[in-house]
This record gives structure tokens, sequence and C-alpha cells, in this order.
């Protein structure tokens, strides 16, 4: 699928912001410094579509943005890293999974780790309360522009051994930078969409 158009909607922080209208969701999670914005920015071709940082813990909301007058890709705030006080990360905590947790209109969700790095333990953790809940689950490693050739298949064992990956799941390389793995990510974010709505 080729994406042509994309725009902002909403930032909320309680369900009555959320969109209304039943299209399909698909959400992006990972830590605060793992790279969900430049990849949404990435995949739907717009520089500025996705806010960025250098700070990292900048989306404190929850974002919607409409592709292709069709479905929403959904921005989630970034968890692990950012200093901010414990009221505040159980408050994004408790926004996100309200989130997850009451939203049928979530059919996938991508979490995005740093592939240079073993995922952390709020990674894990957020892996298996995706399974838990039944998602289909897309694994997007990041920064793979700083990975040695001889590096991909090792990190994507210690990725995949380290959350305990489902055989279902998938798994791709993505950088921001040279955009390699993007035409990937798009195909399995789209795939069986159309059937879904």
């Amino acid at each position: 699928m080729i994406i042509k158009n994309s725009e902002f909607i909403i930032s909320a922080v309680s369900p009555l912001q959320y969109p209304t209208d039943n299209r399909v969701e698909m959400a992006f999670v990972g830590r605060s410094n793992a790279g969900k914005s430049s990849l949404i920015n990435v995949v739907t071709n717009r520089r500025k579509l996705a806010k960025t940082s250098g700070t990292p813990g900048k989306t404190r909301l929850i974002n919607f943005f409409l592709i292709n007058n069709e479905f929403y890709f959904v921005d989630l705030p970034g968890y692990g890293f950012a200093k901010v006080s414990k009221k505040e990360q159980e408050k994004w905590g408790n926004m996100i999974e309200k989130y997850l947790i009451d939203r049928p209109q979530l059919k996938k969700i991508v979490l995005l780790v740093d592939s240079r790095h073993k995922p952390t333990k709020d990674d894990i953790n957020m892996y298996e309360w995706i399974k838990h809940y039944g998602y289909e689950t897309i694994i997007v490693a990041t920064k793979s522009d700083k990975l040695k050739k001889s590096e991909f298949q090792k990190n994507k064992k210690i990725i995949k051994d380290t959350l305990n990956i489902r055989d279902e799941d998938k798994f791709v390389f993505f950088s921001a930078l040279n955009k390699s793995g993007k035409e990937e990510v798009i195909d399995l974010l789209t795939e069986g969409i159309i059937e879904m709505e």
C-alpha cells in the first residue's frame, strides 16, 4: 500500500477525546527514545507529522493520525526513560493501559525496541502485556543503521530470546536515517486492513 495522505487529528488524554468514526487503529509503543515519532514520519513521508525531540519523553498524550482517510496510526507516550515524576509516569501508564484495554478499533500494536541493545524489563513487560490481551504484534528493531552487518543476526536472536517472541509475531529491522525496512513495515502494518474494515 502507498501512503498518500496523512494528517494529525487529535492529542487525547481520555477516551472522550478519541475519534468516534470506528476506523481501524494501529498503535506504536516503546521506550521514550525508541524512535516512534521518527518511524511514523518516515512511513508517512512527512518529516514533521509526528513531533520528534532530542528530549526523550516528549510525547505525553495519545496522538491520532489519520492515514489515507482509511485508518489511524496512534502514537502512545514512551515509557522507561523520561525524567518525570513517579506520579506523572503512573498517569501515563494508566492512560496507555486504558487505551489498550478498551479500544475495539485497535487491531495491531507495533513494539519498538533499540536494535543495538538487549530489550529492557519495561520492553519485556510491555510485550507480555500486549500478548496477554491477544493483539497482533509487530516488533520493530530501530536504529539498525548503527549495526554492523555481522551484528544483525546476533542482535535479532538476543531480542527474540529476551522478549520470548511468539512464532506468529512479525519482526523487522528499521532505520529512520537510511529508511531501510520502511516498505516492510508498511506492508506489515497494512496487511489485512481492508478486510478488517
